[in-house]
């Protein structure tokens, strides 16, 4: 283990995840809600670390070899985050006894978070061009050390989104209020159709 690679690869890896994204907003909302949030987390990381890996060690092959897989991931991805940013402006515009934050109550089911989870996870297209072309680049930098980068990376990725889905619940005595709920769901909303936008705007 090389420890100023490992570093450069934990820095690297927040630096890209660190930003507000779906995949983001999703974890901090079922933080707010204290909903499956250990699960979630779990399945960001493992996804980041199975893509980083990926990356680390056949970005330039799958690329080659797959010149449409692109395309295809930008339109599934955008679909995805138009439909789920629909649902989001919904919740916003529901009830506020529908919005209220209630441990133990109305819970979603954990196969539909972590369906929901996985679907912002894998059908994101930038999070491929995040570990897989990006990282997966920066790494051939430290030739001999690339699996020191990679472990730095997909630390960061683990402590970044623990950090987030359990850092929420100091949010909550605010998201407590209805008000907050819908402007949380709007941002949502708004920050989805935005990475839907972009992506289409790429193609």
């Amino acid at each position: 283990m090389n420890i100023p690679v490992f570093g450069t690869g934990l820095v690297t890896g927040l630096s890209l995840i660190v930003a507000i994204g779906a995949q983001n907003a999703f974890v901090l909302r079922q933080g707010l809600r204290n909903e499956h949030v250990f699960a979630v987390c779990l399945i960001c990381g493992l996804s980041d670390a199975l893509l980083i890996t990926l990356g680390v060690t056949s970005f330039r092959q799958i690329a080659a070899l797959l010149p449409w897989l692109d395309p295809i991931m930008r339109y599934g991805g955008t679909a995805f985050l138009i439909w789920y940013g629909a649902k989001s402006l919904y919740s916003a515009l529901r009830s506020s006894e529908a919005l209220a934050v209630q441990e133990g109550a109305g819970f979603a089911s954990v196969r539909t978070v972590l369906l929901t989870c996985l679907a912002l996870t894998w059908l994101n297209p930038h999070v491929y061009l995040d570990t897989v072309v990006l990282l997966g680049t920066i790494s051939t930098r430290f030739p001999g050390y690339e699996a020191s980068f990679a472990a730095g990376a997909v630390t960061g990725s683990l402590l970044f989104f623990f950090s987030l889905g359990y850092g929420a619940t100091w949010l909550r005595p605010i998201f407590s209020k209805p008000a907050s709920w819908r402007i949380l769901e709007t941002f949502i909303t708004l920050t989805m159709w935005l990475i839907a936008f972009n992506l289409l705007r790429d193609l």
